[in-house]
């Protein structure tokens, strides 16, 4: 008998079968539940910095069922529900409502009138809301929706058959049909919009794992149908951090201190601040740090004036870019430890070498390798059919669903992965010689004129800051053509390597260093682990060679000219100069699903100069006069 046991791997828990995802296996089609079903089950994940940023008390993965003992363990895992729940024989076609009491363990929901019985299938529309519903649509009414008299309007029979007519194509082909009345509608114009609100269908303010219809909201959006597998099903809401251990060297009270900030209960004590749990939680910090509770007030009035007189320390709490930055920045800071293991090296240029070689040696400040890294990788929670405008508001964009649905969460699903990876920074002056070129701000403002009337705006505006700086948009590009690159030289798949950009200028005024620099790193360690072709290829002379041959590269793509002279591509025109054929990656790879991508800032065109001309042009140059003419 073959094995029908269903698995995911722990990091599909979070993206892409997280809660709120639809999964299908073999056939079957399911849901994620929310993270209720987790019970108290989940292995503890430990990430102070993210968790102080998201709000929550700690982080939680899914238990792993040992190798050879799926068979035998109990549900212990995350909770995935069939749905939809109106499958269909491919047979017979008739249409069946499926109840959770017809599941039997480890067995496919098969048809009782045809001989072999069949596996039924499950509906290929289902019907979702801005609001983050998502419900079977009412086949029995849409079948009866155009009922010709008096006996099919008032037809309440759940008797439907799927049939597939041979008289046209497309989705006019496919046709609801009522087996007692014989009424029927076909499927054309089910993906219009408002097609099931003309047609007197609602969103029940459901999800399909919410069996209990007290748990139903009042919901007044209007539903929409979608095909099962379409990319405005589901849109996850995920986080990340590196895990940044505390910098070396600190004194006795800065250790306490980092220790009273990291702990769990910090953020529920600050916000509690005059109220009848505010000596409560002084006393539980203090015994769980194993310090004064005066030492732990004398921090907290401390962090209420520094928030209070500077705003740039508020923002560096929320803003975890900024300890990598400095981690980075300064690898000896952080030496020693078992989850950050970071060491400097060079591109390993001498000063005769080639122009090319030499000028890419003058724009590169720092390389940094990381031998091991641990990122940990949260759930928010998730929107349909339309993303997140960022605020998690009734605004523009799709109302943001918790993962738990039911009440305030006080953890969240999270997977932690270790690998390597390489940060480079770029020459800080130099890059601000270039970004004061009229010609390079111009070209930026105009596309951050299309950010602004985007909705992700809000949300691309946590990755890039208050205001697109061309360090951004080129950062950002190079670090998708570095993936690309090393795709190629260091053993690992584009898939498995993710970007953090780190392009900030807080300004004047502020206390925090400007930001110029990129880091790639493994991103799905519990697939591939660390093989140490990242680390190898960080290291002279072969990282020099992967950069060059990554900008000569970066010149050509096969959709040129139309991609190379585009004035807006993409989601709301985000990009200019990059497609699929020369930028694009897979979108586990990118931090702000492939936006604010742009090669003419990376190497320049007639009109504006990019930041790495000169190595593109030098290395022209020289292998030009590599040929050897007949």
């Amino acid at each position: 008998m073959k094995d029908i046991r269903r698995k995911v791997r722990r990091a599909q828990t979070i993206v892409p079968f997280g809660v709120g995802g639809i999964i299908d296996l073999r056939g079957e089609s399911f849901v994620a539940a929310d993270i209720r079903s987790w019970a108290a089950n989940g292995d503890r994940v430990e990430s102070p910095r993210l968790a102080a940023k998201l709000g929550v008390l700690e982080f939680r993965s899914a238990p792993v069922i040992p190798s050879g003992k799926a068979a035998y363990a109990s549900r212990i895992g995350p909770a995935y529900v069939r749905f939809p729940k109106w499958l269909f024989c491919p047979q017979c076609r008739e249409m069946l409502l499926w109840r959770p009491d017809r599941e039997q363990r480890d067995k496919q929901p098969t048809c009782g009138r045809c001989p072999g019985r069949p596996q039924l299938a499950p509906m290929r529309f289902i019907q979702v809301c801005r609001a983050g519903h998502m419900a079977d649509i009412d086949w029995r009414r849409w079948a009866h929706s155009r009922g010709q008299g008096h006996d099919q309007r008032q037809c309440q029979v759940l008797r439907l058959r799927f049939v597939a007519t041979p008289d046209s194509s497309g989705l006019e082909a496919l046709c609801v049909v009522c087996a007692v009345c014989k009424a029927e509608r076909n499927l054309a114009g089910i993906s219009q919009r408002n097609i099931l609100k003309q047609t007197n269908l609602r969103c029940p303010g459901t999800h399909p794992w919410q069996s209990d219809s007290d748990e139903a909201d009042a919901c007044e959006e209007s539903p929409q149908a979608v095909q099962r597998g379409a990319s405005n099903v589901y849109f996850p809401i995920t986080h990340s951090a590196l895990d940044i251990p505390a910098p070396a060297g600190l004194s006795e009270g800065d250790e306490a201190a980092q220790r009273v900030t990291n702990s769990p209960l910090w953020l529920d004590f600050i916000s509690a601040e005059g109220g009848p749990a505010f000596d409560a939680f002084r006393t539980v910090i203090a015994n769980q740090c194993e310090v004064p509770e005066d030492l732990v007030e004398s921090i907290r009035r401390r962090h209420v004036h520094d928030s209070a007189s500077s705003p740039s320390a508020s923002d560096a709490d929320d803003d975890l870019s900024v300890a990598e930055w400095a981690a980075f920045s300064d690898p000896g800071s952080v030496a020693g430890s078992k989850t950050f293991s970071v060491r400097p090296t060079h591109l390993g240029i001498e000063h005769d070498d080639v122009d090319s070689m030499r000028e890419l040696d003058a724009r590169v400040s720092a390389v940094v390798v990381a031998d091991r890294v641990r990122e940990v990788r949260a759930l928010e929670g998730f929107t349909r059919y339309e993303p997140s405008s960022g605020d998690g508001e009734d605004g523009e964009g799709g109302r943001v669903v918790s993962v738990n649905t039911r009440s305030r969460t006080q953890w969240l699903p999270a997977v932690e992965t270790y690998g390597e990876g390489i940060f480079i920074a770029v020459d800080e002056q130099r890059l601000r010689d270039w970004e004061e070129l009229q010609s390079v701000r111009d070209w930026t403002r105009r596309i951050e004129l299309d950010l602004d009337a985007s909705f992700k705006a809000d949300r691309l505006r946590g990755k890039s800051g208050p205001r697109l700086l061309p360090r951004f948009v080129m950062l950002h590009t190079m670090a998708h053509h570095f993936i690309r690159q090393l795709s190629y030289d260091s053993g690992y798949n584009a898939a498995s390597l993710r970007e953090r950009v780190y392009a900030r200028s807080h300004g004047p005024g502020s206390d925090l260093p400007p930001q110029a620099g990129v880091f790639i790193y493994t991103a799905a360690g519990d697939a591939e682990g660390t093989l140490g072709g990242l680390v190898r290829q960080g290291r002279p002379p072969y990282l020099a060679e992967t950069l060059i041959r990554m900008l000569e590269s970066a010149q050509w793509c096969s959709q040129d000219p139309l991609c190379s002279d585009s004035t807006g591509r993409s989601l709301a025109n985000l990009n200019r100069a990059a497609c699929h054929a020369c930028t694009l990656l897979p979108e586990t790879c990118c931090e702000i699903d492939n936006s604010l991508l742009d090669r003419t800032l990376l190497i320049g065109d007639a009109e504006v100069p990019g930041f790495f001309r000169d190595v593109v042009r030098a290395a022209l140059t020289e292998s030009a006069d590599s040929v050897e003419l007949p």
